[in-house]
């Protein structure tokens, strides 16, 4: 990055700390090109751009080529600025993820800005969240959304005993309500669809059938603003214990202003995930409306004592 024409290969491996140590321990220049190779490839994956400059004369010579990392690539554009607060705040995000958790374009992004050397704002500094990802379907569903490339799955829907397959154009991973959906266009059924990673029952399958990356503009923004017309449909009507994890949890998704005498009013998505929540929750909730919610949250419940009095029958 200190030179604009580049660096050949043997300036490079005579300077550059690491080559030189390794030819002064007596590596031989085979060993060093191949070593030169391989950081070569592992900065490109990194998101770092290498660029190979060769004879102006016949570009395919490249015993004397040149290379170099353009710095107008490397780094932000000049008209781009960031606040010490902002500054923190993006590096804070960063650290919430883990490398493997983030796409190519953030990864390159965050290195970008973390390359600013420009001071941060230290009020947040310590605060580390982590965002911990359980479903084994969100990795292969990211890199399937970078690449634009289909993928296939069986899937579990709500109310249903059977999976079955799914054939999407995945455009954007979101999370609402603390869960992790895909968002995408289901080959299929011929329309836009959003799968919730939990009823994800198979390894997700990456085909080989590309789609046109410019499809997942906003995509995010859709699928959100889908998942929120859903759950305005969708309220229930709940008691909750006073001072309960229930009472913690529930009450931040809670519809403000919506609070009556016989209790709070959460919207959800999915019927049967959301009773599964619930259930967890034992004698901290009660759900008044609507029934079939009522009825699968007892359900739970009634499953949980049998297995229990089962148990303590054979004990």
């Amino acid at each position: 990055m200190a030179t604009e024409p580049g660096l050949t290969k043997q300036a490079i491996l005579a300077s550059v700390a690491g080559y030189r140590e390794q030819a002064e321990a007596g590596a031989s220049k085979d060993a060093l090109e191949k070593m030169f190779e391989r950081d070569k490839e592992s900065l490109r994956a990194l998101g770092i751009p290498v660029e190979t400059i060769g004879d102006s004369a016949d570009p395919d010579d490249l015993r004397e080529a040149r290379y170099r990392i353009p710095t107008a690539e490397y780094e932000l554009p000049a008209d781009i600025d960031f606040t010490p607060a902002e500054l923190a705040v993006l590096n804070l995000a960063g650290g919430v993820w883990s490398e493997s958790s983030m796409s190519a374009e953030a990864r390159s992004g965050l290195r970008k800005i973390r390359g600013l050397g420009n001071d941060v704002d230290a009020q947040i500094i310590g605060y580390s969240p982590r965002i911990n990802l359980r479903e084994a379907s969100f990795a292969p569903l990211q890199r399937a959304m970078e690449a634009g490339r289909v993928v296939e799955f069986d899937y579990l829907k709500a109310g249903e005993d059977a999976v079955r397959r799914r054939r999407i154009q995945p455009f954007a991973l979101v999370d609402y309500e603390a869960r992790w959906h895909v968002y995408g266009f289901d080959l299929d059924q011929n329309e836009p669809r959003t799968f919730l990673l939990a009823r994800i029952a198979s390894p997700v399958t990456i085909t080989r059938t590309s789609f046109d990356l410019a499809l997942r503009e906003r995509a995010g923004e859709r699928a959100l603003a889908g998942l929120v017309g859903v759950a305005a449909r969708r309220r229930a009507l709940l008691e909750v214990a006073p001072g309960t994890e229930a009472a913690l949890r529930l009450g931040r998704r809670a519809v403000p202003g919506a609070h009556d005498a016989q209790g709070i009013r959460v919207p959800y998505v999915d019927l049967h995930i959301f009773a599964d929540e619930l259930a967890s929750y034992g004698p901290e909730v009660r759900v008044v409306e609507p029934a079939d919610l009522r009825e699968q949250v007892v359900a739970r419940l009634q499953r949980t004592l049998t297995l229990h009095e089962d148990r303590r029958a054979t004990a």
